[in-house]
């Protein structure tokens, strides 16, 4: 009786101490999580183009809105310029913005701009193209002589510069009244030699896949080799043409009786070769044999 309750409080020892041993050695496995490591796509930027004229005409709206000679005001004269271009609003090339009736200042397009504002004005057109932006116009496209006062409530100011006072078309809301302009870092400037370029977002073209040919042509060898010579090679002729002489006037023919000459002017054909015959023998007055009597 005692052995049996030893052996079972041996087993009962034992079981305990292999829970123990598997609890303690029971580990917790996790799964990684991935990291995500997409990078956004950036958009093309919008491509405008812009000619020589173009150029002129941005420092001209810069010359005749601002003091003439305050950098700061001629930046912020050109950033209402591309704000409008950009808009969609208006006209869709820097001429067509600047010349549009009742808008900028009267005479701007053909008034004497004079020389020596000429080295800035260039500058600050040069940083407007590149993408440079007064800082505080932001997205105005308005601006009125500084100091003069009006009664709306959606004139929202925002920067004054080179005498002037720019605002932004706002309800009360605070939500833009007018299209929104294009970010300066979505804008892209192309200069072309002559203005009819149609203005579109900047599209790379597609390319086509290669055509996926064998750089090297398969190799046959041939235990016999047959040398064939192109059709175009030298053709030799299978005769070539002897000249013969030309034929003589006048040709001996027929047997002649004796005394008696005759002549026919029948000629010798074209492959005959004469050969001269000796002169006969004559004995006293007659003939030898049958030799007939021809004239030295």
């Amino acid at each position: 009786m005692r052995a049996q309750r030893k052996f079972g409080a041996c087993l009962s020892g034992l079981l305990v101490v292999g829970l123990a041993a598997t609890g303690c050695t029971t580990t917790q496995k996790t799964t990684p999580t991935p990291s995500n490591t997409t990078k956004p796509i950036r958009g093309a930027k919008v491509t405008y183009n812009y000619t020589t004229k173009d150029k002129d005409c941005l420092e001209r709206a810069m010359y005749f809105e601002s003091e003439r000679s305050d950098p700061s005001g001629y930046m912020a004269v050109g950033t209402v310029v591309m704000n409008r271009l950009t808009s969609g609003a208006y006209p869709p090339t820097i001429c067509g913005v600047v010349a549009q009736e009742k808008q900028f200042a009267p005479g701007v397009m053909t008034r004497e701009v004079k020389d020596q504002a000429k080295p800035d004005l260039e500058v600050a057109a040069s940083k407007i193209l590149r993408g440079e932006r007064h800082p505080q116009v932001k997205d105005a496209m308005f601006f009125h002589t500084e100091g003069l006062r009006f009664p709306y409530d959606n004139m929202h100011y925002v920067a004054y510069a080179g005498g002037n006072a720019f605002y932004e078309k706002r309800g009360r809301d605070g939500e833009l009244q007018t299209p929104a302009p294009l970010p300066a870092y979505e804008v892209a400037m192309n200069y072309v030699p002559a203005q009819g370029a149609p203005q579109s977002p900047f599209v790379l073209p597609e390319t086509q896949p290669a055509s996926m040919t064998s750089a090297v042509a398969a190799f046959t060898p041939v235990s016999n080799p047959t040398v064939t010579m192109p059709q175009s090679a030298v053709v030799i002729p299978t005769a070539v043409p002897i000249p013969t002489p030309a034929p003589t006037d006048m040709a001996i023919s027929g047997p002649l009786s004796s005394g008696e000459t005759t002549y026919t002017n029948t000629p010798m054909p074209a492959s005959t070769v004469v050969i001269p015959q000796p002169r006969p023998e004559f004995e006293g007055n007659t003939p030898a044999g049958n030799a007939l009597r021809v004239r030295g």
